[in-house]
């Protein structure tokens, strides 16, 4: 079920979602890929703090599907 709570964080590549009442709070993103994820810093997701294709990967490896992301449309030239 989708909460009211979930959060978005985007860049000028990805939006990232994240839902709280899905994540299981392994942890898993912050050992991993702490440049972007952080449970001490507000806002907790920076995706400025890496390249795109790490950020995806590590949320293809969210046990709970709690984070979720989508390309941005970019315009053409």
């Amino acid at each position: 079920m989708k909460n009211n709570e979930d959060k978005e964080f985007s860049n000028s590549e990805i939006t990232v979602t994240f839902d709280p009442s899905t994540c299981t709070q392994s942890g898993i993103c912050a050992k991993e890929l702490s440049d972007v994820f952080s449970f001490s810093i507000i806002p907790w997701i920076n995706l400025d703090n890496t390249e795109t294709e790490k950020i995806i990967n590590q949320i293809n490896r969210c046990p709970s599907g709690a984070l979720k992301f989508k390309r941005n449309l970019t315009k053409a030239s």
